[in-house]
């Protein structure tokens, strides 16, 4: 077995909150901090606001309860968009934005439906990312469908909060119970209700009994559950929160650990109160002794301004070593035209062992401003290194101005060292400024990753990665949620061209794309040859790009109007004497305000990592908020000596990927290289006309009820509006899309290679299903160490008891497994056996669980548990009911596959 370090590594690893800053605080039970925020695009409706204020009191009673007098929300700010009138109980936001919100109000992409839903796709007991509620669930009365926006609320706030996961599940609506009943997936089994297939045509609908599938012994395909409107069962919040008696989350007593819900599987077999009463809210946090919440949530009214940004840069004596002088320059300048919008307003510091403002701020209008700016970009760079005197100059450039520092941005790109940082971390607090840092080399002070995480700005790391800074300036985009604001980059090439070679390559422009496009070329030695055709044939060529007049060794071409669709081909000419290096850079907007653009965002699942435990590399590709499928991508992480490990991301619902088809993409870190800063850039390509949109509703969402059972009639909810087939999967064009993560830092690691301490991943996809007297497993396979290479070997139990198998793996039936050799990790994996030497009746059920171990002899944690029942098929009008026993049936073999999860 796996020695116990490692997997308390593991554990304590998944334990740890992601990379989205959160300001939320839960001080004295109450919940400050929230942010709800209301997308630019929605349209003003003071009754959202109204609906807002209820949903959330109403929230904060019932939370209270479902804790046992535990937590509460006490106080909550509503982010308005800039799109919305101003009124005098607006106020001005701090650090609050609506990319970081916990809840964000905006219209579904393709009219995809009013379900709230939670993104989260971390390991169990993990926060979520954001909490989607359309404008529509917060105006329209859903209360038969999700019962009261409060309770729907509670829902998702633990999703959110807690990482736990819903208790039901659409795709496998019913399971064969160890006491081979049919059982609706839920927790409790104490929730009574029936099961009917719904048919419905020219606005009504009728209703019959559900039939047994004469092949699976499950029943027919959408047979659904009815709920009894009238209901004892407290439990549970994560199935139902809709109905009226449910209050609570099952708990260890009350939890069905058979059911093949994402709960079971995420979390091995554990309830919902267990997982709640492990997260860091609850350790320190004791039930009140009022019977109620002490106070009602207090709201902020805030509202977005304009974006304020200035750049505070670094200019000391280390800035002329390595070009960094150079290429800071370069990135500042291509933030400073391509990125930041119009209509902002930049102003820009410099310092060395003191500072100076070298432009107050400036309203970004036209061409002329950008280059009043860039010329004051430093061209010596000399002096020590004060970082403070940098930001205290920031704010004064701010405040100059008549602005205020609350909600305003500073980009902070430092080389050195500074033991005075702490001198004005309580000035940062006091002044809610938000702070990008951008730590460039391996010398780059300590503590500024302290100052980007407390006020929730972005932290980056570049090095030897010649486009990371480039990279690090094009990720801090609008935070406004304005779709045509964002700046989107399609290309970031570094090319080692020797002399007097030409070299070609390819971007791809999608039709969600092509304004404001913009291609870049630096060299470090002599402006090359370029030439730049469109896919309709026009050529651009060297005297076309403009050299800045700044000699930072970097020209650029816009595209006139819209870029046009297809593959442009660029050629680029070293006509040097020697080699030298070359860098192609691409940015573009959305070329319509109505039709979202492909987007890519990629971050670490923390901050920081300990050696050996793995971090999670996770890039999420989605139109509007519809998930991308069918890529590639590719993570680049660049270690603090400049060591480049390029990582395939998968998602296959394996390994380090929580669900197949969501369009997040991950994978396990593990090849660590020494302490330090570590940076992280995605590239996210569709080529060959693979990629689609996914159309399936998301998962972790607050459940549609179709209907409910009162007074012993059935009254049905509106069916909810499907997908058509042919658009379940909708194809879209060849893209590219290339994102920094930003930076994590790592400690504990020796230098160099060294041989990993950790076990093949869990196996979480295990099916199994009988065909003829045998059994067929299948799975994806894990790798030697984690997802990465290849097991050793595996261990394969059986069992006809389902607890025996959860609790004592390895004293169940070993199956013999010496033909089965472990492939390659991400593989799909199939293997037969004979269930022997157990007598196979018709009826009879068994449980299997998978191990890999690798060649260290480590071994990973037991699989999902998988059922099979040997089913013999019977006629229609006898099949039976309900929790009707199986055993007696006796004609021909069936198969079931499902997934369950172990303890």
């Amino acid at each position: 077995m796996v020695p116990h370090l490692t997997v308390i590594l593991f554990l304590t690893l998944h334990l740890l909150p992601g990379m989205k800053s959160s300001m939320v605080n839960l001080i004295n039970n109450g919940y400050d901090g929230i942010v709800i925020a209301i997308n630019p695009s929605v349209p003003e409706d003071e009754k959202l606001i109204q609906n807002i204020k209820e949903m959330v009191t109403e929230a904060s009673t019932y939370l209270f309860h479902a804790t046992k007098r535990r937590v509460y929300f006490r106080n909550v700010s509503i982010l308005i968009p800039m799109t919305w009138k101003s009124k005098s109980e607006y106020l001005m936001p701090k650090q609050e934005s609506y990319d970081q919100a916990e809840v964000i109000v905006a219209n579904p992409y393709l009219k995809h439906g009013d379900d709230p839903y939670t993104l989260q796709y971390g390991r169990c007991g993990e926060k979520g990312q954001y909490i989607h509620f359309t404008p529509n669930f917060l105006l329209t009365n859903n209360l038969p469908i999700y019962g009261s926006r409060g309770r729907a609320f509670v829902h998702e706030w633990a999703h959110l909060r807690w990482g736990i996961f819903d208790e039901y599940n659409g795709d496998q609506p019913f399971y064969i119970s160890r006491r081979n009943t049919i059982e609706a997936t839920r927790c409790s089994t104490h929730i009574t209700g029936t099961n009917v297939i719904v048919k419905c045509q020219g606005g009504s609908c009728i209703t019959r009994p559900c039939r047994r599938d004469s092949q699976t012994g499950l029943y027919e395909a959408k047979c659904t559950f009815i709920p009894e409107k009238s209901q004892t069962a407290r439990e549970s919040i994560m199935f139902m929160q809709s109905l009226h008696s449910v209050t609570e989350f099952c708990t260890e007593k009350t939890h069905n650990v058979e059911a093949p819900n994402l709960q079971n599987k995420m979390c091995n077999g554990k309830s919902t109160w267990d997982v709640i009463m492990n997260s860091t809210d609850f350790q320190n946090t004791s039930p009140m002794t009022e019977m109620n919440p002490p106070t009602q949530p207090t709201f902020s009214l805030l509202k977005s301004k304009q974006r304020v940004v200035c750049l505070v840069l670094d200019k000391s004596g280390s800035m002329s070593s390595e070009d960094r002088l150079f290429r800071m320059n370069q990135a500042a300048e291509l933030f400073l035209i391509q990125i930041i919008e119009k209509g902002s307003l930049v102003g820009m510091v410099t310092f060395d062992s003191v500072a100076e403002i070298r432009n107050n701020l400036t309203k970004i209008t036209d061409d002329n401003v950008y280059e009043n700016i860039t010329a004051n970009l430093p061209q010596v760079a000399n002096g020590g290194t004060s970082i403070c005197r940098g930001l205290k100059a920031g704010f004064q450039a701010i405040i100059q101005s008549q602005q205020s520092t609350s909600g305003s941005e500073i980009i902070l790109l430092t080389d050195g060292e500074d033991n005075e940082i702490h001198s004005c971390i309580e000035e940062v607090k006091q002044s809610g400024v938000i702070i990008h840092t951008i730590a460039l080399g391996p010398s780059a002070a300590k503590e500024l990753e302290t100052l980007s995480d407390m006020t929730g700005g972005h932290r980056f790391y570049a090095n030897k990665d010649i486009n990371g800074l480039t990279n690090a300036f094009s990720r801090i985009s609008s935070r406004s949620g304005s779709i045509t604001q964002q700046t989107i980059q399609l290309e970031s090439k570094a090319l080692a061209i020797t002399e007097k070679k030409w070299v070609n390559g390819t971007v791809p422009v999608d039709s969600t794309i092509g304004n404001d496009t913009f291609f870049v070329v630096t060299w470090t030695i002599k402006k090359p040859e370029i030439l730049l055709q469109d896919p309709k044939g026009k050529k651009y060529k060297t005297s076309d790009f403009k050299e800045d007049k700044l000699n930072i060794h970097s020209a650029r071409l816009r595209i006139p109007g819209i870029a046009e669709t297809g593959t442009w081909t660029y050629s680029l000419l070293n006509n040097h004497a020697s080699p030298q290096i070359l860098t192609v850079t691409v940015t573009t907007r959305a070329r319509s305000p109505t039709t979202p653009p492909v987007t890519a965002t990629a971050h670490m699942s923390q901050n920081t990592a300990h050696y050996p435990s793995p971090v999670i590399v996770y890039a999420q590709v989605s139109q509007g908020f519809l998930p991308v499928l069918g890529i590639n991508v590719t993570a680049i992480i660049e270690t603090e000596d400049g060591h480049q490990v390029t990582l395939e991301l998968w998602d296959n619902g394996a390994g380090a990927d929580t669900v197949k088809n969501d369009g997040i993409y991950s994978r396990y870190f593990t090849d660590y290289r020494g302490n330090g800063r570590y940076s992280l850039k995605v590239h996210a390509e569709a080529r060959n006309n693979t990629a689609r949109l996914s159309l399936r509703q998301p998962q972790n969402k607050a459940l549609y009820i179709p209907g409910y059972i009162e007074n012993g009639k059935i009254i049905l909810n509106p069916p909810r509006p499907e997908v058509k087939d042919d658009l379940a999967k909708a194809e879209i064009e060849d893209f590219s899309r290339l994102t920094s993560g930003g930076s994590f830092t790592v400690s504990g690691a020796p230098p160099g290679n060294h041989p990993s301490v950790l076990p093949p991943n869990k196996i979480i996809d295990l099916e199994a299903k009988f065909k003829e007297d045998h059994i067929q497993l299948s799975w994806t396979a894990p790798g030697n160490v984690l997802d990465k290479g290849k097991a050793n070997s595996y261990i394969i139990r059986i069992s006809k008891s389902f607890l025996d198998l959860q609790k004592d793996f390895d004293n169940a039936t070993l199956v013999n497994t010496s033909s089965l050799k472990p492939k390659e990790a991400g593989s799909d994996e199939n293997f037969e056996f004979k269930p022997e030497p157990f007598r196979i009746e018709n009826g009879t059920n068994f449980y299997i669980a998978v191990q890999a171990i690798n060649e260290a002899n480590l071994t990973s944690e037991v699989s999902n548990i998988a059922q099979a029942i040997k089913f013999i098929p019977m006629p229609e009008d006898s099949v039976p009911a309900l929790g009707t026993k199986i055993s007696a049936i006796n004609l021909a073999i069936f198969a079931l596959a499902m997934i369950l999860s172990i303890v």
